[in-house]
Parts: structure tokens; C-alpha cells; sequence
């Protein structure tokens, strides 16, 4: 049941159904739902849920019982890809017991999906061995506008833990989502309520059941938080009757009970044998200070090849790394192996640590009034540290000290750093009474710049020279990093051209030179082209060009008329400084007013001069990690709307 959660974002592709003959009955529920009166939706909402209903029942055998029911009206062609029934499940602890899917034509026919048209599919066909498979009914290619596509399904699993989570919808609008737990005599439940206000559940004995109606559409705006802080979801806990025995399965009171069963699964395994010993004194040997020997350890552990292999993932192995001289003899693992690893490298050399658990890819995902390792998804470290190490991602907590936090899976991002979607994030660190849930630290914008000096000869008939040269830190250096490790020399280059293209109509590339600076942590890239007739001459007498020549519209898109989400901006510093060298005969005839913005989530400047026949164009943008209310859309759209003015604002030279 707690997996459901894990996967609720799936999008699976199978090969197309095959399905009974047209005129099989359609089940009771299905039937009601079908006849949901729905209000009138913009165009771009391509779909509407009907029913959206789980049913959970545990067993005094302590296996959890599941019964699905979903029903959507597809309302335009682009609503197919809702037409599809995808359950995971657990090989070891649970199995989809039944599914069946129907489609309602506009005209009554109707078609069913059985055991013929269920696809089992592996959840990641990346992952050597992975105990969670999918089944799936696809009806996407039968599917059409003024269709209704419902599916029912059956599924049985042990739980490790006694919560639960519940999302009442996704982007479309939802009619009805009802969450039903019921459980043996006296037992009892608690629920928490996030992005909504609290919902109640009707308690009948031993049954709670959790309902909202007439849920508006979600509609995806840039730079909006993840649907899971919009939609609203509901967490669930349930407890024996007192004086019984209860499950195998457990909740938790609080974060420092969660971080004890943790360490519990982490720290047996992180023990050391001579050859991880060996190794780490062997990597560290050339080091002079601490940081430089985490540096080493560090670099080690990114490169190993990252492998899931989760056997017995329902009894908590899905929770528990690999031992380190497993992952070690192997050189390869998850992250909660590779920080295991590191931890056992780095205890050889008298440094501890411990292991963070996580939620990759959201900051504000977890949520401190609920206790439960299942907010988690990714491992990451906290290394301690003397004095003597600084960084922007040293943290000082109250029991365990100063403690380095670092990402050993994210090749990308180096030791001092920390991938963005991780700073400011509520996580748990693993270090048994003495650990809990604390926030992980956020990198000044400072810390993550992009400095670009650009050297322009302008000649009299509007072409350009130029030479570029970027210098890279922090986030902004683990993008190119990213692009330039992923990528082929060629491909790296031919993307490189598509930039400048993107900017330059018809740059001729002539050199392309990236430095990856692994040791200091930055990177550099440097650019020389040329383009034709990139100034515009104007009867022979006037020069129009735009000084800012490289841009790489970092700016926030904001150009809707109103908003209803807030704005969620990462902290950065952009800089640019361009010297343009001017044709001779030509003066400076007009150009743009210098610019200077100061918001409480950013800032921006622009200037323009003229030295020594030269004109120097200068700008910086820093943007502040924030999350701006709709309430001040408007503050918002005008500060990037004029970020990007000034870029696009010419300079006009007149011949003399």
C-alpha cells in the first residue's frame, strides 16, 4: 500500500490492448459515475475524473487488501493518454489480484478490457532486479473524445508500515475522491491534511472514510511548485487496539523514532574490511587537509556505476543499503549504497558521518508533522567536520556538530555544493537518539554564478566577431557539467551551436573549448564565431545592434495575464560583461537608459559606456531562492519582462 505512493507519477507505454466483444455489462459504480453531470472546462483541460476511490482493508492477518475504482471523460483527443490502468506492485509482499478496465462509446457501446489485455510490465527496465513490476490495461488507441474510460483493481500486500498516503487528485478536475480505510475491531486512525484545509473523515466503528468533491483543474504555469504541494493529499496512520499485539508493521511517533529505525538498517552495514581500508588510504595519501581528503573519497564514489538491485524490498530491504564490501568488490550501487560506502571509506580515515534520508527532486516535499520514512526517496551524507573545513553546505547541528552535507550519487555537483532541489529540503539524518528530521542547507546565489566576458569587433556593414568566454560555480557549473559529461564531444558542440544559433542568425562557430575543473569545482567554456550583417544598416547611414549578443534567456517566462500558482525561483547570479569594439566612422548616436531593479526576491542592473572607442555593456542578475505568492504575479512579471527588454535593447550608431 505505502509503495503506491512511490510510483502515483508513473507514465507507462504497452503495447495496445486487445479487449472482449462491444455490449459486456458495465459495473454499478461505473455506471453512476458515467452519469456525473460536469460543468463547462476551458479547452486545454483534455479530461475530467469522475470517480477517484480507494478502498483499504486490513486484515487480522495484518495484509492489506486494495480495491481501486477510477472513471475519467476523455473531452478531447488529447485526453487518450488518460484511457490507461497502471497498479504496481511488490513480487515478494503483494499482487495485483484482478483488473478490468471498460470503454464507454459516446452511443452505449461499450468494450471491456480482462485478463487478455493486462500487460506486466518490469517498473524501471533499467534496473538489473527490481521487485516492482506494473500491471497495465491500455486503451489509449481505442480511446476518443466523448468517451468514458473506467478500470477496477484488485490488489493484496503486507505492509512494512501502518501509514498510508492518499493524493485526492492530479492536474484534472476531479468530481468525487474518496479514501476508505477499514480496520479490525478497535483499531483506530489519524490523518494529517496537506494543501487543503483539514478534511474529516465520517468514522463509522472501525471504518474512516475521507471525501472532496468538485476539485477545479490544476493548471501547470512555469516555474509553479510540483503538483504534490498543490494537490491535496491526505497521510494516515493507524494504531492497534491497546493491550493487543497488532501487526508486523509499525508507525511513528516522531522523527527521532524514525532516524533509531533507520540506523538500525544503515549503520551494521557500513562496517569496513582491509580492502575498502586500503583503498581509502591509498586515495587520501596525496591529500593536505581535510576537505581535500573527502575530495578524494568523494570523486571515488560518484564515478561508481549507478545499480539498483532491491530484493525483499516489502520486509525493509527497499530501506537498507548493501554492505560496503558488497558494494565495493562490485563497484557499483544506489545511493544508499554509495553513501554507505563512503561512510565506510571515510570511518577508515577517522572521519564520521552519517546517512541523510531524503526526498529527491522537491525541497518542500516533506512535511515535519508526519513522521514517516515514506516522505523519502533518495540517501544522501552528512559528513562531520573540524574548523577547518568551511563551505556553503556546512551545516552545525545541535548534538552531532558541523557536518558537510554532499549528494554521493550526483556526479554533477561536487564536494561544498549540493543540487538545488535538495538545499533548504526537511530531511532526516540517520544517527540513531541523537538524529531527526533538520533542514539541509541553501547555497547563497553567489554561490551558483555565471560570469560570461564577451569581446565584439563590430564591422561598418553590421558583422561581428566575437569571443566568448564563460566561467561557471556551484549549480550553475553542475548544468554544464551535466550537459558536457552526458553528451559526446560533437554532440556537445553541435548543442553549443544551436544555442548561439538560437541568438545569432547565421554564427559560424570556429571553436568550441569546455574545462571541466573537477578539483575546484567550476567550469569554463570558450566560444569564438562570427555572423554576417548581425548589426542592421539603415540607409547606409544608421547601425542598429543589440550589445547583448550571447544571451541565454535565463530570465523567468512570465506572460500570462494572471496567475494562481505561486513562483518558484532558484538562487543564481548571472553576470555579463561585453565589450563591443565600433566600426570606424561611426558614433554613438543613442543608447538605452541604464536600468536598476531591486525586488525582494532578485535584483538587476544595466549600463552601458563608451571607452576608448569601445562600447562596454554590463549586467547582472541575481535571483534569490523564493517562492513568490500569486498575490504578487504581477511584481513579478514586470521585473523578468523588463530583465528581458534590456537585453533585447539596441544600440544605434550613426556614421559620421
Amino acid at each position: 500500500m505505502i509503495y503506491r505512493f512511490l510510483f502515483i507519477c508513473l507514465v507507462c507505454v504497452v503495447l495496445a490492448s486487445t479487449a472482449t466483444a462491444a455490449g459486456d455489462d458495465v459495473p454499478a459504480w461505473l455506471q453512476k459515475a458515467a452519469a456525473t453531470t460536469i460543468g463547462p472546462y476551458d479547452k486545454d483541460v483534455s479530461a475530467v475524473v469522475l470517480q477517484r476511490e480507494q478502498v483499504v482493508t486490513l486484515g487480522n492477518d495484518g495484509k492489506i487488501t486494495t480495491v481501486i475504482t477510477h472513471a475519467v471523460r476523455i473531452l478531447t483527443r488529447e485526453g487518450r493518454e488518460y484511457a490507461e490502468a497502471a497498479e504496481p506492485y511488490l513480487t515478494s509482499a503483494g499482487k495485483v489480484r484482478d483488473i478490468n478496465a471498460w470503454l464507454i462509446r459516446p452511443n452505449g457501446e461499450v468494450k471491456k478490457y480482462g485478463k487478455d489485455s493486462i500487460m506486466d510490465r518490469m517498473l524501471n527496465p533499467e534496473d538489473i532486479y527490481d521487485e516492482v513490476r506494473l500491471k497495465v490495461i491500455d486503451a489509449t488507441d481505442d480511446a476518443d473524445a466523448g468517451m468514458i474510460f473506467g478500470y477496477q483493481a484488485t490488489s493484496e500486500e503486507m505492509p512494512l508500515f501502518n501509514q498510508d498516503t492518499w493524493t485526492f487528485q492530479d492536474l484534472l478536475p476531479t468530481m468525487v475522491s474518496r479514501y476508505t480505510l477499514s480496520l479490525p475491531s478497535g483499531w483506530r486512525a489519524t490523518s494529517v491534511t496537506f494543501n487543503h484545509a483539514r478534511v474529516e473523515p465520517l468514522v463509522a466503528g472501525s471504518s474512516y472514510s475521507w471525501e472532496l468533491r468538485n476539485l477545479p483543474p490544476i493548471k501547470p504555469e512555469n516555474s509553479s511548485p510540483r503538483i504534490s504541494n498543490v494537490a491535496p493529499r491526505l497521510a494516515i496512520n493507524y494504531f492497534p487496539a491497546e493491550g493487543t499485539a497488532g501487526s508486523n508493521a509499525r508507525t511513528f511517533d516522531n522523527w527521532v523514532e524514525v532516524s533509531r529505525w533507520a540506523a538500525a538498517l544503515h549503520d551494521p552495514q557500513s562496517t569496513a574490511n582491509e580492502a575498502i581500508a586500503t583503498k581509502a588510504r591509498q586515495l587520501t595519501a596525496p591529500s593536505s587537509t581535510e576537505l581535500d581528503r573527502i575530495r578524494a573519497i568523494a570523486r571515488f564514489v560518484q564515478d561508481l556505476k549507478y545499480i539498483s538491485i532491491d530484493i525483499g524490498v516489502g520486509r525493509g530491504n527497499g530501506y537498507r543499503p548493501h554492505a560496503a564490501s558488497q558494494v565495493f568488490a562490485k563497484l557499483y550501487g544506489d545511493c544508499k549504497d554509495k553513501a554507505t560506502l563512503m561512510r565506510s571509506m571515510l570511518a577508515t580515515i577517522n572521519i564520521p558521518s552519517y546517512p541523510i534520508a531524503i526526498y529527491s527532486g522537491d525541497r518542500t516535499f516533506v512535511r515535519e508533522e508526519w513522521a514517516s520514512p515514506t516522505q523519502f526517496n533518495h540517501v544522501i551524507i552528512a559528513i562531520k567536520v573540524s574548523d577547518e573545513t568551511q563551505g556553503p553546505t556546512v551545516i552545525t547541528h545541535p548534538s552531532l556538530g558541523r557536518l558537510l552535507i554532499f549528494d554521493a550519487t550526483d556526479s554533477n555537483t561536487l564536494v561544498g555544493d549540493l543540487p538545488d532541489h535538495e538545499q533548504g529540503s526537511l530531511a532526516v539524518i540517520v544517527a540513531g537518539d541523537k538524529g531527526g528530521l533538520f533542514r539541509m542547507p541553501t547555497t547563497a546565489p553567489e554561490a551558483n554564478r555565471l560570469d560570461t566576458q564577451s569581446e565584439v569587433v563590430l564591422d561598418a556593414d553590421g558583422s561581428i566577431t566575437v569571443k566568448v568566454r564563460d566561467h561557471a560555480m556551484g549549480q550553475m557549473a553542475a548544468y554544464f557539467r551535466g550537459l558536457y559529461r552526458g553528451l559526446s564531444r560533437p554532440e556537445f558542440t553541435g548543442a553549443v551551436e544551436r544555442w548561439i544559433g538560437m541568438t545569432v542568425n547565421g554564427a559560424k562557430i570556429t571553436k568550441v573549448e569546455p574545462t571541466d575543473n573537477s578539483v575546484a569545482g567550476d567550469f569554463a567554456l570558450d566560444l569564438e564565431f562570427t555572423a554576417f550583417r548581425y548589426g542592421q544598416l539603415l540607409q547606409d547611414k544608421l547601425l542598429l545592434f543589440r550589445p547583448s549578443v550571447v544571451t541565454r534567456d535565463e530570465s523567468v517566462s512570465l506572460t500570462e495575464p494572471n496567475r494562481l500558482q505561486p513562483i518558484v525561483l532558484e538562487a543564481k547570479v548571472v553576470s555579463d560583461i561585453v565589450r563591443v569594439k565600433l566600426p570606424a566612422g561611426f558614433v554613438v548616436d543613442e543608447m538605452p537608459d541604464p536600468m536598476k531593479l531591486e525586488t525582494s526576491f532578485g535584483s538587476f542592473s544595466a549600463t552601458y559606456e563608451i571607452v576608448d572607442g569601445q562600447l562596454i555593456f554590463k549586467r547582472t542578475l541575481v535571483q534569490r531562492a523564493a517562492t513568490i505568492p500569486a498575490e504578487e504575479y504581477a511584481k513579478a512579471k514586470s521585473f523578468f519582462a523588463s530583465v528581458r527588454a534590456a537585453d533585447q535593447a539596441p544600440v544605434v550608431l550613426a556614421k559620421k
